[in-house]
C-alpha cells in the first residue's frame, strides 16, 4: 500500500458519521459519570445540590452477571464426512486448554460490556510477542482505537475492505520493534513532522538510506502533526492497518466439498488436476494484508500471518441504525429517564431545605450575604435591628412550608419504571424486589427478561464463535503436519485418551507413507456447547441430580453416586468417584470366601510342589482302585438281578397262582413297567431239561394226563391215621373220603 491509498483511507475515516462521541458518553453514564461540568455550574449558581440516582449500571451489571452464568464453552466437530472424529476431540482439548490459558472468556466479558452499553465491543485474537508467556493471547480493545469500513455489511467484516487500529507509543519503544527504522522514528519522536528541518545534518550525507527515502513523504503530507505526534510527551501513535486485496486465482475443488488454491510448486495438485480428480475453478479471492505506519511513514508492509481470513480482531455487534449502520446499545434510550430521575432527586433534596425569608429592607443588622448563609443553617443566629423593627410596618417571617406534591413523587416513580419499561430489564431480572406478588409471576418476569436479551446474545455468540475460529486456525497452523501426541485428559467419568495427529504410517495395501489423522485434511467446525459450564449452572444439575437419585431404588443410588460427584466442584472430585465405584464393586462374603480359598491353594501349592505332587499321584491310584471298585459292584449287581430274576421266574413256574399276588404287591410298592420293555439277557437254553419230582399235571416240558387221576397216596403214619371213606359225605377238600370228590377223573 502506498502512501497515495493510504491518505485516502484516512480521508474516508474522518468522513465516517460521528458516533464515538455520543458512544463514550453513554458508557460514562453507564460507570454513573452522569453529570457533565456545564451541568454542576447551573445547579451551582441555583443552589440545588447535584443528586444522582444511578439506574443503567446495576442494569448493565445484570445483563453482564446474565452472560456470565450462562457461558459455554467451545466445541470442535467435523464439519462433514465420515471420520476426523479423533481429530476434532484432539483440536476441541487444544481449543479449551487455549480458551483458559489466552483468557478469552475475559475478554469476551470486557467486550460485552460496550455491547450492551453503546452498541460495539472489540476482541484481539493474535500470538504473544513474549516466548514466555502462552502463545496465543485475546485481548478487549477500547472502541476509539480502531476504525473500520463503514461500507462493509458482514458482521464479521469479512467484505470489509480495510481496518485501522491506532496506539500512541513511545519512540524508543517502536525502535526496538521496528530496528531497521530506528533512526527515523528517534527523529520524528524528537521533532515530529519537522524532523527533517531540525536534524539537516541528516540530510547531508551523514544520515542513513531509509531516512532520506522519507524526506519527500514528511514534506508533501497533509495529514495535520496532532493525530500521530504528541509534542507534550513525545509519543508517537503506531497506525496498524489490515486491509484486503481482491485478486484472480484459480482454486482446486474435491469431491468431498474442500476447496484449495491451485499451487505451481506443488506436485500434488498437478497430480491431481491431470488424473481429474479436483475441479478446477476461475475465481476471484481476497487476499489480507497488514501494514505499519507512523504518519506518513511506512514501516512495514506484507501478507496476513495467520492461515484464516478475518482481520485479528472480533467485533461484538448490539444494535445497528438501519440508516447509518451506527452502532448503539440500551443506554441510549435510558439517558432521557436517567436525567429526568436525577433532576427530580436534586429537586426534592434542594425543595426540602429550601427557606423562605419575607423582611423589610433594613430590618437585620447584617448583609444580605451573611443573612443567607445564616438562614439555611438548623441553628441560625439572626441580629434584627430593634430600632427599624419598632417602625410601623417592619415586618421579618421565615417560612419552610415547601411540601413533596405527589405529582412529583409521582414524577420519580415514573422515571424508575421508565428505565425498565424501555430496557426490558425488570427488577427481578437485577436481583432487586420488584411488582411481582408471587413466585410464577417473578418467574415469568425474568424468562420475559431473558427473551428480550436474545437477539443481544445472539450476537455476543456470534463474536464469541469467531474469537474461537482464530484461536483454533492458529493451533492448527503451529501444528502444521508434524506428528503430534494429544493426551486429552478425562474428567471424574471418562478415562485419560491419546490421540496422534499426523502419525505416518505404512498403507497394507499399497505399501506407500500415508497419515492418519491427518489434520490438514480434516475439515473443523466451531460452535458453542449447549449446555453451560458455570460453576451456578453445575449447583443447578447438582440440587436436580440430588433429588432424581432420592427417589431412586437402593441398588440404583449405588451406580448413580458417582455421576452425582461428578457434578461436585472439590478439588477431590476424581479420587471421590474412585471410591464410590471401588465401594460399589465389593466382593460378597462367598466371593470373599472363594477369593480366600484360592489363595490359600496357590500359597500351598507355592510353598510345597513336591507335596502336591505327590498327593496327585495318590490320589490318581485311588481313583483308578475305585473305578475298578465300580466296575465289579456292577458286574455282582448285575449277577444278583439275574439270579433274583431266575428265582422268581423259578417260583412263578412252580406256583403260577402267585404271579397276579406278586403283580399286586409290586404295583402297591410303586412299580411302573418300564417303556417299550426290558433287555433280554439272552442267557442260553439246554435241549434238555433236569428231572423235577413234580407229577402230573406239573411235569415239565409236558401237559397234564387227560381224564388220568393220580393214585391217593395213603397215609402211613401212626400219628396220622386215615379218614374212613363215607359216601354221600358233605366234606369237601382234605375232609372228602377219597381226591376223586375234587379232581375230575379220580377214581371212586
Amino acid at each position: 500500500m502506498g502512501l497515495e491509498e493510504y491518505t485516502e483511507i484516512t480521508r474516508e475515516i474522518e468522513e465516517q458519521p460521528p458516533w464515538l462521541d455520543r458512544a463514550n458518553k453513554e458508557m460514562d453514564y453507564a460507570d454513573g459519570n452522569q453529570l457533565d461540568g456545564d451541568l454542576l455550574r447551573r445547579l451551582q449558581e441555583a443552589g440545588i445540590p447535584p443528586a444522582v440516582e444511578d439506574q443503567i449500571g446495576p442494569a448493565l451489571r445484570a445483563i453482564h452477571g446474565y452472560e456470565t452464568s450462562t457461558r459455554t464453552d467451545w466445541r470442535v466437530t467435523p464439519n462433514g464426512g465420515l471420520g476426523g472424529q479423533d481429530v476434532a476431540d484432539a483440536i476441541n482439548y487444544k481449543l479449551n486448554e487455549a480458551e483458559r490459558m489466552s483468557k478469552a472468556d475475559q475478554a469476551c466479558g470486557e467486550a460485552f460490556k460496550p455491547q450492551i452499553g453503546c452498541g460495539l465491543g472489540w476482541v484481539e485474537v493474535s500470538r504473544s510477542s513474549d516466548p514466555f508467556k502462552y502463545p496465543y493471547r485475546c485481548t478487549p480493545i477500547h472502541r476509539n482505537e480502531i476504525r473500520f469500513d463503514w461500507t462493509s455489511v458482514e458482521p464479521d467484516l469479512s467484505d470489509a475492505r480495510f481496518l485501522r487500529r491506532q496506539r500512541w507509543l513511545h519512540p524508543r519503544r517502536l525502535a526496538t520493534v521496528f530496528p531497521e527504522h530506528k533512526e527515523l522514528i528517534l527523529a520524528c519522536g524528537k521533532a515530529g513532522s519537522d524532523w527533517w528541518l531540525e536534524r539537516p545534518e541528516l540530510l547531508d550525507g551523514a544520515s542513513s538510506t531509509g531516512l532520506n527515502n522519507v524526506w519527500g513523504d514528511a514534506r508533501g503530507w497533509t495529514v495535520q502533526e496532532d493525530r500521530w505526534y504528541n509534542p507534550t510527551n513525545r509519543d508517537l501513535c503506531l497506525v496498524e492497518l489490515w486491509y484486503r486485496r481482491w485478486v484472480p486465482a484459480i482454486l482446486l475443488k474435491a469431491a468431498d466439498g474442500r476447496i484449495v488454491e491451485f499451487d505451481q510448486a506443488n506436485p500434488a495438485h498437478a497430480a491431481a488436476i491431470e488424473r481429474g480428480l479436483v475441479e478446477v475453478i476461475r475465481s476471484t479471492i481476497a487476499k489480507v494484508r497488514r501494514s505499519y505506519w507512523i504518519g506518513p511513514h511506512r514501516l512495514y508492509d506484507g501478507p496476513t500471518p495467520y492461515t484464516h481470513t478475518h482481520f485479528p480482531y472480533a467485533p461484538f455487534w448490539g444494535f445497528r441504525e438501519d440508516n447509518t449502520r451506527v452502532p448503539y446499545g440500551y443506554i441510549r434510550s435510558m439517558i432521557y429517564q436517567q436525567d429526568s430521575l436525577n433532576s427530580a432527586v436534586a429537586k426534592v433534596r434542594w425543595g426540602l431545605s429550601v427557606t423562605r425569608v419575607e423582611r423589610t429592607k433594613g430590618a437585620v443588622a447584617m448583609t444580605d450575604e451573611q443573612l443567607r448563609r445564616q438562614i439555611a443553617r438548623p441553628d441560625a443566629d439572626i441580629v434584627l435591628d430593634p430600632e427599624y423593627m419598632a417602625r410601623p410596618g417592619a415586618r421579618f417571617e421565615v417560612k419552610r412550608d415547601y411540601q413533596l406534591t405527589d405529582q412529583h413523587y409521582q414524577l420519580m416513580i415514573d422515571a424508575r419504571t421508565a428505565i425498565e419499561r424501555v430496557s426490558s430489564i425488570t427488577s427481578g431480572f437485577q436481583g432487586k424486589r420488584g411488582t411481582a406478588t408471587s413466585g410464577v409471576q417473578e418467574r415469568t418476569q425474568v424468562e420475559q427478561s431473558n427473551q428480550s436479551l436474545e437477539g443481544m446474545m445472539s450476537n455476543f455468540r456470534s463474536g464469541r464463535t469467531m474469537v474461537g475460529e482464530m484461536l483454533m486456525a492458529m493451533i492448527v497452523q503451529d501444528m502444521g503436519d508434524r506428528e503430534h501426541t494429544v493426551i486429552i485428559e478425562g474428567d471424574a467419568l471418562t478415562a485419560d485418551r491419546t490421540v496422534v495427529i499426523n502419525r505416518r504410517e505404512m498403507d497394507p495395501v499399497t505399501n506407500t507413507p500415508v497419515l492418519t489423522n491427518d489434520l490438514q485434511r480434516t475439515r473443523l467446525l466451531v460452535s458453542l456447547e449447549d449446555v453451560p459450564s458455570t460453576p451456578s449452572f453445575r449447583g443447578q444439575q447438582l440440587n436436580s441430580m440430588s433429588e432424581a437419585v432420592k427417589a431412586l431404588p437402593a441398588q440404583y443410588q449405588a451406580a448413580a453416586m458417582p455421576f452425582l460427584a461428578s457434578l461436585m466442584d472439590v478439588p477431590f472430585k476424581r479420587d471421590l468417584v474412585e471410591a464410590l465405584r471401588a465401594a460399589g464393586q465389593q466382593e460378597s462374603p462367598e466371593q470373599v470366601e472363594g477369593r480366600i480359598k484360592q489363595e490359600v491353594a496357590q500359597a500351598l501349592k507355592q510353598a510345597g510342589n513336591d507335596l502336591k505332587a505327590r498327593e496327585l499321584d495318590m490320589k490318581e491310584r485311588l481313583t483308578e482302585a475305585q473305578v475298578k471298585q465300580i466296575m465289579a459292584q456292577a458286574v455282582q449287581t448285575g449277577v444278583q438281578a439275574a439270579f433274583s430274576a431266575m428265582q422268581g421266574g423259578a417260583q412263578v413256574a412252580q406256583m403260577p397262582m402267585i404271579a397276579p399276588i406278586a403283580d399286586a404287591i409290586m404295583q402297591g410298592a410303586g412299580y411302573q413297567r418300564p417303556a417299550g420293555g426290558g433287555q433280554d439277557p439272552n442267557f442260553p437254553q439246554p435241549e434238555q431239561t433236569a428231572a423235577m419230582n413234580i407229577k402230573s399235571p406239573y411235569i415239565q416240558g409236558q401237559g397234564p394226563a387227560a381224564d388220568v387221576a393220580p393214585p391217593v397216596r395213603e397215609n402211613t403214619s401212626p400219628s396220622f391215621p386215615p379218614v374212613p371213606s363215607r359216601g354221600g359225605s358233605p366234606m369237601q377238600g382234605i375232609e372228602t373220603a377219597t381226591p376223586a370228590d375234587n379232581l375230575a377223573g379220580a377214581p371212586q
